[in-house]
């Protein structure tokens, strides 16, 4: 699904990420972990073509993600960024819409099956009473869903989210992952995404990279990357790593 060779971004004459090398295999759920700073949303921002790069940027069947155009892209790849724009005084219903856009022609407008689609993510997504809302008067965690609704909606194969849960609670940060890892069985869907709670992260990665200074430090299952020494030496943070049911659970210690 994608293949990343030698990636190497400079923004604002600094380096952020340095050779960076990933494969992502059709239906894997990879996730980036790493410190502040470590270039783990630079990476996501590069896998789209929204930065310039250096390297490859590859997507099956072997075609560079730049030419594209960004319709094209559109129907390949949907992200959550971190703090998405929403234009003024539009209700959820309207935003998660946009999330069709890469299929309405032109000067054309929604079809019904476009709004069927945004209404079965907006129920899937627990948004069906905040519907015809303004976006502006959602709470953070609120807000957070519809703009993994509006991914959604795009029906694309390629999921790319930049910490999806900062703004949830625990309970809506399992629904949402819950329903983000059905939704890649049932779909067929490829996630990368960038996680900053490494217990959760790795209850749902296949496999982890973890990013430090712009270069990939260690790769692997979420075993082989969680461990305290990595932490450690990338982190400087003093942990435990005890054995959960689906994975490693990171636990800070004084």
């Amino acid at each position: 699904m994608i293949r990343v060779r030698g990636l190497r971004v400079l923004l604002g004459g600094a380096t952020v990420l340095d050779g960076v090398d990933l494969s992502v295999a059709p239906g894997e759920w990879v996730t980036v972990i790493g410190p502040n700073g470590a270039g783990k949303s630079t990476l996501l921002r590069a896998l789209t073509g929204a930065v310039p790069y250096t390297g490859s940027v590859g997507l099956d069947p072997g075609v560079e993600v730049t030419a594209l155009r960004r319709r094209e892209r559109a129907r390949r790849m949907a992200t959550v960024a971190q703090s998405p724009a929403v234009p003024p005084g539009m209700t959820v219903r309207e935003y998660v819409l946009l999330g069709r856009t890469p299929y309405v022609p032109p000067l054309g407008r929604e079809s019904a099956a476009d709004l069927a689609v945004a209404d079965e993510e907006i129920a899937a997504l627990d948004l069906v009473t905040f519907a015809d809302r303004p976006m502006t008067t959602l709470s953070g965690g609120e807000r957070q869903r519809a703009f993994l609704a509006r991914a959604l909606a795009q029906r694309a194969p390629l999921l790319l989210l930049d910490e999806p849960t900062s703004a949830l609670d625990i309970g809506h940060q399992q629904d949402v992952l819950d329903l983000v890892d059905r939704l890649r069985r049932d779909r067929g869907l490829t996630v990368v995404a960038t996680m900053h709670d490494l217990s959760i992260a790795g209850e749902y990665a296949d496999r982890m990279v973890l990013l430090a200074a712009g270069r990939v430090a260690a790769v692997g299952t979420p075993a082989e990357v969680l461990t305290e020494s990595l932490l450690a030496t990338h982190y400087r943070a003093r942990v435990r790593v005890l054995p959960g049911e689906h994975g490693p659970l990171v636990v800070p210690v004084r």
